[in-house]
């Protein structure tokens, strides 16, 4: 079982590190249609002006950044597995100006801090990736200070999440794709909330509570949309590469297709999303 876990870690790791340019590239978009989610994360943090703070699986920075922009006496640790992304989040600090925020390239599931260290600790859409997603959560309880805060966002079920599966589906339609395996990371590995709950709970987590938010994202045309899948969404491109050029525009088209039957007249497209936001303290 422990080689197999380090086994998605490793693979993890190598995947992020892998497109990490795309979401260098795609990185001011994506934040905008991350941002509500890391807002709702915020607010459940009862952050204080001197609160020690880690923003697990940062990736390039948020919603560790905009935390640290609220407690100017305190710092934020930015955890990820991939240094390529870690490199990302640095910039994007130095760029803001930025000085209580740093990084910190480890495993989720053995972090190299001591007992009660942090006040709070965050994650935005990260949680599906963790090998262990109860190992995770014991780790994370262990580094907070006693009273501590915890808030992550993670996607919603798949028929809420149009952004999506607007383009896997098509994809599942017309290519024969492996069944995961039973846990594995994964979009929508998350989204049943009491199955999350008893998650943390387990790990020792008291007040858990979640909430559903539901919003539409938007993208200024399809094409910058598949564009963006490509450059940046690991499961697109590993089953598109199986595809040749006339099936590949086969299910571009069907998936254009889908969204413009989902939008109302001109504009940016609509992109339909569900976000869980799980609260609790220890």
């Amino acid at each position: 079982m422990k080689q197999q876990l380090e086994q998605i870690r490793d693979q993890q790791k190598e995947t992020w590190n892998k497109f990490a340019p795309g979401w260098g590239k795609w990185d001011t978009w994506v934040m905008n249609f991350l941002k509500k989610s890391g807002d709702d994360i915020i607010s459940r943090l009862e952050l204080k002006n001197n609160d020690v703070v880690l923003d697990v699986a940062t990736g390039t920075g948020e919603p560790g950044l905009s935390i640290a922009g609220i407690v100017n006496n305190g710092k934020v640790v930015g955890q990820d597995l991939s240094d390529k992304m870690l490199a990302l989040a640095r910039a994007h600090a130095e760029a803001r100006g930025i000085k209580n925020y740093e990084t910190k390239n480890c495993d989720i599931s053995d972090l190299p801090f001591p007992d009660k260290t942090f006040d709070a600790v965050s994650c935005r859409m990260g949680y599906m990736f963790f090998p262990d997603m109860l190992k995770a959560s014991q780790e994370i309880y262990r580094v907070l200070k006693p009273g501590g805060r915890f808030a992550t966002a993670v996607w919603g079920p798949a028929e809420k999440n149009f952004w999506i599966t607007s383009i896997m589906g098509p994809i599942s339609k017309y290519l024969e794709l492996p069944p995961p395996i039973p846990g594995a990371p994964g979009m929508f590995r998350c989204a049943n909330s009491e199955q999350m709950k008893k998650i943390f709970e387990t790990a020792g987590f008291k007040n858990v509570e979640v909430k559903e938010k539901s919003d539409k994202g938007e993208a200024e045309s399809f094409e910058m949309y598949w564009q963006y899948m490509n450059d940046v969404a690991a499961p697109v491109v590993s089953a598109l590469s199986k595809a040749d050029e006339k099936m590949k525009n086969k299910i571009k088209q069907e998936a254009m297709e889908g969204f413009n039957k989902k939008q109302s007249g001109s504009g940016p497209v609509k992109l339909d999303y569900s976000v869980l936001i799980f609260a609790a303290k220890k």
